[in-house]
C-alpha cells in the first residue's frame, strides 16, 4: 500500500518504536466485522444460526463478531435485519454512551447507521433516538437502515447540526458526533481514500468538527452524556479536538477517551472520548402535532384488526401527501427539517385504499401477525428474489419470513403469496 510521506512523517514521530509495526501491519487485509441486532435476536442465538464460520467475539462490543466471510450482506439474515455489518474499531463509540430505554438520544452525523443501530438496541424501542445525516442521499441509506434492523423509536432526518441546534437546545440525554474526518483509520479498508488524504484536508476535517462540536455541546442537556469519535489518527482531529473543546466549553469534562490502532487490537483505526455536561438546563422536546384524518386512520384500523394479532397502540400520524406513520411516544416536533422517518411507516392512503408498507413487517416479531408464512432459507431466497411462493394461509395480507424472522409484505390468493417486497431491496442473482 502506498501511503502519503507526509502521513507516514506524522505516525513515526506520533508512534516512536512502534511504527514499523504499524507500518506492517498495513500488509494484512482489512479486519470484518458484525454486529448482531439484540432487537430480533441474541448474540448466542444467532451464533447458532450463521450460516458462516464467525472467528471470536470483538472484546469491546457484546454483540459483535469477526468474520472473513465474502459476501454477508447477500445473506437472508442480514435482509431479516439480524445483524448490521460493521468495522470492528468502529463498534467501540456507541457504548460508551451508556444510552438506556426512555432517554432522548441524539445521533449527530449518524450515516450509514452502524452507530445509530446499536444505540437503538439498547433503547429496546423505548424513549426518542434521533438519526441525523446532512447529506441527502445517505440519509436515504441511513433510513433504510433504520428499516431493516426493525427499529420503532427513531426520526430520520438530514438537516445541518446548526439547524438541530435551533430546534432542540438542551433536548438531549445522550448525544453521539461520529465526526465526518480525514479516515486514517479506514486506509487499509477503503485505500481509494488514500489520494484524498492531505495535511490540508486534516486542518479543513478539524475545523468542521469543531463546528459541530459546539452545536452538540448546546444540544445537549445538565447531567448529559457526549460521545466524539472519528476514524482517524491525526492529533488535530482527535486529542487536540477535545482539549480545545473542554476550554471552549468549561461546562463539560473529559471522562474517558481511547485509541485503537490496527498494530495494536484486531480492528482498522477509531477515536472515542467520552465527556459530561456538568451545568445547563435540560428542556422539553417540542411535541409533534398532526391533524386528524379519519378516513384514513379507519382504513388503518380495519387492516390492523385483520393483519395483527393484537392491536399497535402507537398514535398514528397522517402526513398530507398520504404516507400514514405509528409514531414513539413523546415523538419531537420536527416541522421545518427534513423528516425521512418518524417511528415505523404503516403504510399509505391514497383517499381511497390503505396499501400496508414493508417497515411494519420489518418492525414485528412472528408472533405479531395472524398470517405469518415461515419459509426455509432456500425459499426465502426465492421470495427476496420477488418469485410468489406457495402458502397454506387463508387469504390476505401476511408477513413473510425466514423461519421466525421477517422479512416482508405477502398477500395470500388462492394457495400462493404474491411478493410485495419493495424492488430496490430484492436479490436478483439465482447465484444468492
Amino acid at each position: 500500500m502506498d501511503l502519503p510521506e507526509a502521513f507516514l512523517t506524522r505516525m513515526r514521530s506520533r508512534l516512536g518504536g512502534e511504527f514499523e509495526e504499524f507500518l506492517r501491519s498495513y500488509r494484512g487485509e482489512a479486519v470484518k466485522g458484525l454486529r448482531v441486532n439484540s432487537l430480533k435476536c441474541s448474540a448466542e442465538e444467532f451464533a447458532s444460526l450463521a450460516p458462516f464460520p464467525l472467528e471470536g467475539r470483538v472484546p469491546w462490543e457484546k454483540d459483535g463478531f469477526y468474520l472473513s466471510e465474502e459476501k454477508p450482506g447477500a445473506d437472508v439474515w442480514h435482509f431479516a435485519g439480524l445483524y448490521y455489518l460493521q468495522e470492528p474499531s468502529a463498534m467501540c463509540a456507541a457504548p460508551l454512551l451508556g444510552v438506556r430505554p426512555k432517554e432522548r438520544v441524539l445521533d449527530l452525523c449518524a450515516a450509514p447507521g452502524g452507530k445509530t443501530t446499536r444505540l437503538a438496541a439498547e433503547m429496546g424501542g423505548e424513549g426518542i433516538l434521533v438519526a441525523n445525516e446532512i447529506d441527502p442521499a445517505r440519509a436515504k441509506i441511513l433510513s433504510s437502515n433504520v428499516e431493516r434492523m426493525g427499529i420503532v423509536n427513531c426520526a430520520v432526518v438530514s438537516a445541518s447540526p446548526e439547524a438541530l441546534k435551533k430546534k432542540f437546545p438542551s433536548c438531549f440525554d445522550k448525544v453521539l458526533v461520529d465526526a465526518p474526518c480525514s479516515g486514517e483509520g479506514m486506509f487499509r479498508k477503503e485505500p481509494n481514500a488514500l489520494p484524498e488524504w492531505s495535511e490540508g484536508n486534516v486542518t479543513r476535517c478539524a475545523l468542521r468538527q469543531r463546528e459541530i462540536l459546539d452545536c452538540a455541546a448546546e444540544l445537549l442537556s445538565a447531567g448529559g452524556k457526549l460521545v466524539y469519535s472519528t476514524c482517524t489518527f491525526a492529533e488535530e482531529e482527535d486529542e487536540w479536538q477535545i482539549e480545545a473543546f473542554l476550554a471552549r466549553h468549561p461546562e463539560f469534562s473529559l471522562i474517558s477517551s481511547e485509541k485503537l490502532y490496527p498494530h495494536r487490537v484486531r480492528g482498522e483505526g477509531h477515536f472515542a472520548a467520552l465527556l459530561e455536561k456538568r451545568e445547563g438546563e435540560r428542556r422539553k422536546f417540542p411535541k409533534s402535532r398532526f391533524r386528524e384524518n379519519r378516513a384514513a386512520e379507519g382504513a388503518f384500523a380495519a387492516f390492523a384488526a385483520d393483519f395483527f394479532s393484537s392491536p399497535k397502540n402507537r398514535p398514528l400520524a397522517v402526513l398530507p401527501d398520504g404516507r400514514m406513520y405509528l409514531l414513539p411516544e413523546d415523538a419531537p416536533d420536527l416541522s421545518g427539517l427534513r423528516c425521512l422517518r418518524l417511528g415505523v411507516e404503516a403504510g399509505e392512503w391514497d383517499g381511497k385504499r390503505f396499501k400496508p408498507a414493508h417497515a411494519l413487517v420489518m418492525a414485528g416479531k412472528k408472533g405479531d401477525f395472524r398470517r405469518f408464512l415461515s419459509l426455509s432459507r432456500e425459499e426465502a431466497k426465492r421470495y427476496l428474489r420477488g418469485e410468489t411462493v406457495p402458502s397454506p394461509l387463508a387469504d390476505g395480507w401476511c408477513a413473510v419470513g425466514a423461519g421466525d424472522f421477517p422479512l416482508g409484505l405477502g398477500k395470500c390468493v388462492d394457495g400462493v403469496v404474491k411478493n410485495h417486497l419493495p424492488k430496490g431491496l430484492r436479490l436478483f442473482s439465482r447465484d444468492n
